[in-house]
């Protein structure tokens, strides 16, 4: 019975000081989103088209999973630095045996993302204005955002679903085209 409970706090141990490391290099902790308002990202990800969904910080899985599912003909990317989750979205990937969605380790940031039919995020305000930044100057074809809480810096949503919480929590959904002019 020792050493379960040793092996036990060793896991536990990793566990919180892995994401209390992701949580202080990336500025942020992986924050799940509500099912309110993931239920409001896949209504609005069905309004534009069939073409590949690309969630950026898709962290515990919560929207790429149900997306991937709901839509097996639409690719499904994922990209998310914090290992546990990452790992667990991974894990929840097999199991559903999920063909069409792929889950990358990388930052988003930092690389050549492919062409979207639609960018989903749930980030936070700074990280707003540096992917406005990447969307008009770096990514040349992307039809549509979706930003759960946080709008896109200086820009009109095509449509804004207020969630049934507290807050009012917004869901924004934006038509690039007519942002990019």
């Amino acid at each position: 019975m020792i050493i379960f409970d040793v092996l036990l706090l060793i896991t536990m141990a990793f566990i919180a000081m892995s994401l209390i490391y992701s949580t202080i290099k990336l500025g942020i902790s992986p924050m799940p989103s509500s099912k309110k308002a993931y239920k409001a990202m896949l209504a609005l990800a069905d309004e534009t088209g069939t073409g590949p969904i690309v969630d950026f910080g898709s962290g515990w899985g919560n929207f790429v999973i149900p997306m991937a599912k709901r839509n097996p003909q639409r690719q499904v990317i994922g990209y998310e630095l914090s290992l546990l989750p990452w790992l667990s979205s991974r894990l929840l990937k097999k199991i559903g045996r999920l063909n069409n969605l792929t889950l990358y380790r990388q930052n988003f940031y930092q690389v050549n993302l492919p062409a979207a039919a639609v960018i989903v995020c749930y980030l936070y305000p700074q990280a707003m204005h540096k992917i406005k930044h990447k969307l008009l100057t770096k990514q040349p074809k992307v039809d549509f955002l979706i930003s759960n809480n946080f709008a896109l810096p200086s820009c009109q949503p095509e449509k804004i679903i207020r969630l049934d919480d507290f807050y009012k929590s917004p869901v924004y959904l934006y038509k690039m085209a007519k942002i990019k002019g």
